[in-house]
């Protein structure tokens, strides 16, 4: 089982590259610890900053930084960056059109114990709505290294999420196929298309499995980028299959499923499901324990696959 979060993944390739990329820059709101960034603190001082508690202020200092040629990567956790700061996100660093990564650590249920303060399950519907925004979700830590890699040679705004916790791996360090702005293929199939981001990469595709067993064949796709969103890969997934599922660690509103029913009932008609976190406070307990709880899990999506086909 791997042991590395794609929070430190991320650390490890900025720590990389800094060696030689003097305006990289990273921005912590007392949450070194929490984004894995000690180390770069640590070897890289003059290219850190500590804002303290104050998302504001760390977004509208990333900008300026960015503003002066420096190439900020703004670190804090995802329910406090994605609504403290909104108006930052959107003025400072979108409208403004300034090359700002914005990394939400420990998103969606990952401080499951603390509650729905804790809790960003609407952040991936708030920054896709910001004009000029990107939004990703990685879904390993291979992924999270190829996506830091890509955003360290363009110049646009981007919100990454990445949970508190290590994810089992999808790829390998040889085996990672990452084009930008494309969603990744695991398998191909011609019932249904499982679509997910995120930690749910890693349950749709062992849904996948499961479903074989009952005779039935799944599509899988990794949408790690949620916006711009794949059209493309979602429109040929969905015209070889029956129905689609989407599958996210999120509000049912505005987010990977809502997405992709627009483009899949604009373009090609299916019945589309949305596996998603309730529309309320979610139960308390370890990722894992809300994930099961609501079905967010191989033998719940699964379970979906079956019921969308009848």
């Amino acid at each position: 089982m791997n042991k590395i979060p794609n929070r430190q993944a991320i650390c490890e390739v900025l720590m990389d590259k800094a060696k030689d990329d003097k305006d990289i820059m990273v921005l912590c709101s007392d949450s070194r610890g929490s984004a894995s960034m000690t180390p770069f603190a640590d070897n890289f001082p003059e290219q850190f900053v500590e804002t303290g508690i104050a998302e504001q202020n760390l977004v509208s200092i990333s900008a300026g930084l960015a503003k002066c040629g420096k190439k900020p990567f703004a670190c804090s956790p995802a329910c406090f960056l994605s609504t403290r700061s909104y108006e930052q996100a959107k003025i400072d660093v979108a409208y403004s059109n300034t090359n700002v990564t914005l990394i939400g650590i420990s998103g969606g249920v990952s401080y499951g114990a603390l509650g729905m303060s804790h809790h960003s399950a609407q952040d991936i519907a708030a920054m896709a709505a910001i004009p000029n925004m990107r939004v990703y979700l990685p879904s390993d830590r291979h992924q999270t290294k190829h996506l830091i890699e890509a955003l360290l040679k363009d110049e646009k705004p981007a919100y990454i999420r990445v949970g508190r916790n290590p994810v089992e791996d999808i790829y390998t360090e040889d085996n990672c196929p990452f084009e930008m702005d494309k969603a990744t293929v695991l398998k191909e199939g011609t019932d249904v298309a499982i679509i997910a981001c995120g930690e749910m990469v890693r349950p749709a595709f062992e849904a996948a499995k499961l479903l074989e067993t009952q005779g039935i064949s799944a599509t899988v796709l990794d949408m790690y980028c949620v916006k711009p969103l794949d059209a493309e890969g979602v429109v040929k997934a969905a015209k070889n299959v029956k129905a689609v599922i989407t599958v996210e660690e999120h509000a049912p509103f505005g987010g990977l499923g809502s997405m992709v029913a627009q483009v899949v009932g604009a373009e090609c008609p299916r019945k589309v499901l949305n596996m998603a976190l309730p529309d309320a406070p979610v139960i308390t307990g370890t990722s894992q324990e809300v994930f099961d709880y609501y079905g967010l899990n191989a033998e719940g999506i699964a379970k979906k696959a079956v019921e969308a086909l009848k």
